[in-house]
């Protein structure tokens, strides 16, 4: 499941981005990263199964203020649900090895005439 992720990160000049840029190409499961944004403050990242809150940690500790602005789910392909059918297969109970029979009583507990109660 691909996702992208939008962090804000608070950099000072271009060796703060170039770093940021490394960390983030760093993690395991990045396919792209590239700063977006009016003044290139939002690192957008694209990957399957990367951790947002270990890159947002990891870009905290070695670059600035990260905040963790955004990840949403890209590339999903809806599947084609199939419609139930309205036929409901049968399903035989197995018998001591054949097909039930047609005629099954319930078994009637056994009642002591000398039962007061009943």
């Amino acid at each position: 499941m691909k996702q992208k992720i939008v962090i804000k990160v608070t950099m000072k000049g271009p060796r703060c981005r170039s770093k940021a840029l490394q960390i983030a190409v760093g993690l395991s499961g990045v396919e792209s990263a590239c700063l977006v944004g009016q003044d290139k403050s939002h690192i957008e990242v694209v990957g399957d199964g990367v951790d947002a809150v270990e890159l947002t940690d990891l870009l905290r500790k070695k670059v600035g203020y990260a905040e963790l602005a955004s990840v949403t789910v890209v590339g999903e392909k809806k599947e084609d649900k199939k419609p139930e059918s309205a036929v409901q297969p049968v399903f035989w109970p197995m018998y001591g090895g054949g097909m039930p029979l047609a005629d099954i009583r319930p078994i009637q507990p056994y009642q002591d005439p000398s039962c007061s109660i009943m």
